[in-house]
């Protein structure tokens, strides 16, 4: 279900995110919820939020994908794939296959009602997406190549941390490093 927004938000200019110096990461996420933002207005006729929509267009694109394989597209956590999942099933609109090569894991693939909803939802998002490239025009290429290129250094760095966590979290509490500050009426362990 998308939630429906109460009021319209005034977007910041280039220039007021310019002046204040905005860091890339931060750049990304405002970034990222201004096209959330954009995608769940231009979907909410289809009741289809711009997450779901990501999802149904990876669906669509390959058949048979793995919940694995869908979390890596996601980036995201297979609690968080679970989620989705369950949520598209409830509707109707995932099936789960058997894989044929692995008796413990299944295969996603959207059902016909599923598909008729990405073709409804694709037809909302259609215009959007001409509209932001052609705003775009000359520049789209290297925008998507920035993109490209901010991903790969996203999931490097994601992978280094998550090792690094890994690490750590192998290591006696003796040799982890000095503990967390106590908070006040807190007792040492």
């Amino acid at each position: 279900m998308v939630r429906s927004h109460s009021s319209v938000v005034k977007p910041l200019s280039p220039t007021d995110i310019s002046d204040r110096n905005v860091d890339t990461l931060f750049m990304v996420w405002l970034v990222s919820r201004s096209t959330a933002g954009l995608l769940d207005k231009a979907l909410r006729p289809v009741d289809v939020s711009a997450d779901e929509f990501a999802i149904y267009s990876i669906l669509n694109r390959a058949p048979g994908i793995t919940p694995s394989e869908l979390a890596r597209w996601m980036a995201a956590p297979a609690t968080t794939v679970s989620s989705y999942l369950k949520r598209l099933e409830t509707r109707g609109h995932l099936v789960r296959l058997a894989h044929p090569q692995d008796r413990r894991s299944y295969r996603l693939a959207l059902s016909d009602s599923g598909e008729l909803k990405y073709q409804a939802a694709t037809a909302l998002f259609a215009p959007v997406r001409s509209r932001v490239t052609r705003r775009l025009a000359a520049e789209e290429g290297d925008v998507r190549s920035a993109l490209l290129r901010l991903r790969a250094v996203l999931d490097e760095v994601r992978q280094r941390a998550d090792q690094d966590l890994a690490d750590t979290s192998s290591v006696p509490s003796s040799q982890a490093g000095p503990a967390p500050p106590l908070q006040p009426g807190q007792q040492p362990a």
